[in-house]
């Protein structure tokens, strides 16, 4: 598979990321307050919301289209959605996609803004989920992607 573009839908296109949710049959939906990303080879086979949240963002609605699945799709787009954030990012998982996300920077969270630590524990009342974290150093801090000599 070739690389997918990835980028921030446009207002006018936003709708485009429900109806990727519903033709997978997935009952997500985007945040109306947030940016809506989608990776796309030639149309859109995955797309997340992210939110401005306290002092960060709360990244929801990860989901890659089944059949491109362990290609790197969702890497990408969680990169491309993260590349100019100067704030740390929030997400909830279930236990099981933990170590994937933490693949990608993020690590459990210490503490989340008032809002989040709210959600997750109603959220918490009839599901199994963990809330992990990715500060913007984690790039950096990321093996391989030292820039010293």
């Amino acid at each position: 598979m070739t690389v997918p573009h990835c980028s921030l839908l446009s207002a006018t296109e936003a709708r485009l990321l429900d109806h990727f949710y519903r033709q997978h049959g997935s009952r997500m939906r985007a945040a109306s307050d947030g940016e809506r990303w989608v990776a796309r080879a030639p149309g859109i086979i995955a797309g997340l919301s992210l939110s401005s949240v306290g002092e960060g963002y709360w990244l929801t609605g990860l989901l890659v289209a089944p059949a491109l699945r362990g290609q790197g799709v969702a890497t990408c787009l969680v990169e491309a959605a993260l590349a100019r954030r100067q704030a740390p990012t929030w997400l909830f998982c279930h236990p099981d996609l933990a170590a994937f996300y933490q693949r990608l920077g993020f690590s459990a969270a210490a503490t989340l803004p008032e809002a989040l630590a709210a959600r997750l524990a109603r959220y918490q009342r009839s599901k199994r989920l963990v809330a992990l974290q990715r500060d913007q150093s984690s790039l950096a801090s990321k093996p391989g992607n030292s820039t010293s000599v």
